[in-house]
């Protein structure tokens, strides 16, 4: 399946936890979609995923890891289990695939 989709117009489908998503394309184990979240603080076990930060920043403590500063045009890469706390500065909206 082809199709293109700008992601920063593209509406998302909101979620109680504060979030808001849309699935894009789901075939086996590989799920691609947009996702969003606005500021605040949250804490995740994390899917193996990579991401493209569209707009928005954020800082991500990985528990016995690095901090991640991303913004805008920033890849991402977590390994499944990894343990993070996100502290959204601005609301952000990422492109993913998580593989599991």
């Amino acid at each position: 399946m082809s199709f293109v989709v700008h992601v920063s117009d593209a509406v998302l489908t909101p979620a109680e936890d504060g979030t808001a998503s849309t699935t894009l394309h789901s075939a086996g184990n590989v799920d691609r979609g947009i996702w969003e979240i606005g500021p605040g603080t949250v804490t995740d076990v994390e899917a193996d995923e990579l991401f493209v930060v569209i707009e928005g920043r954020a800082t991500i403590k990985i528990e016995d890891g690095p901090t991640l500063e991303v913004g805008p045009g920033d890849v991402c890469v977590f390994d499944k289990g990894a343990r993070t706390t996100w502290h959204v500065h601005e609301r952000l909206r990422k492109v993913y695939q998580i593989t599991g």
